[in-house]
């Protein structure tokens, strides 16, 4: 499975982008977002990718960051929400916004997006509310100015899921250890976070 693409921009339109790795053009779908945050990028960019393999098509999903990644694989687990329409729901809102939208019930909200009904977007309520609650305190960390807060923070997560710990709870583990030293790196986050599971 690919895990992120990593080259120069050769194409970008509001939703697609076309990235240049070792001389191949990989064509991904992208949110409103990702392409804003694309266009306020110089050189090189990094996508995180979600890939859909289907009979007819391998299709790729880029995202700038992986909040929205991690939104957009929550609402394709939604039944009813196919990735075409999870990229329209993250294109008509924040990250941020969608999970005050979801957390407060709104489905009005919801609704305004195109191509989802009543029924779909009680359904994404019902289903994201609770798994989205313990994030909302994650939401910070990848907006560190250095940016390599949030890449170690990912990095220590990804390890303790491997490990087999549940995510959410090493989600709330890995808050504490972070709000208490920012600049822990990712080998003693783990063993902190080992230690307090």
């Amino acid at each position: 499975m690919l895990e992120y693409i990593k080259g120069p921009v050769s194409e970008l339109t509001p939703t697609y982008t076309v990235i240049e790795a070792g001389n191949i053009g990989y064509m991904l779908n992208i949110s409103l977002a990702t392409f804003e945050d694309i266009q306020r990028s110089t050189g090189e960019i990094k996508l995180l990718i979600h890939e859909v393999i289907r009979e007819d098509a391998h299709v790729l999903y880029g995202f700038f960051t992986s909040q929205e990644r991690e939104m957009f694989r929550l609402l394709i687990g939604v039944s009813g929400v196919g990735p075409n329409t999870a990229i329209l729901i993250l294109s008509s809102m924040p990250v941020t916004g969608l999970e005050s939208v979801i957390n407060s019930g709104d489905h009005n909200t919801l609704k305004n997006v195109k191509g989802i009904g009543t029924k779909t977007a009680q359904r994404i309520i019902v289903d994201l509310r609770d798994k989205i609650k313990p994030t909302d305190d994650t939401l910070s960390l990848q907006s560190n100015s250095s940016g390599s807060f949030g890449e170690v923070y990912e990095e220590a997560l990804a390890a303790l899921t491997a490990l087999g710990f549940v995510r959410q709870q090493s989600q709330k583990v890995l808050k504490r250890i972070f709000d208490a030293d920012p600049a822990v790196k990712v080998e003693t986050a783990i063993k902190k976070a080992l230690s307090m599971m």
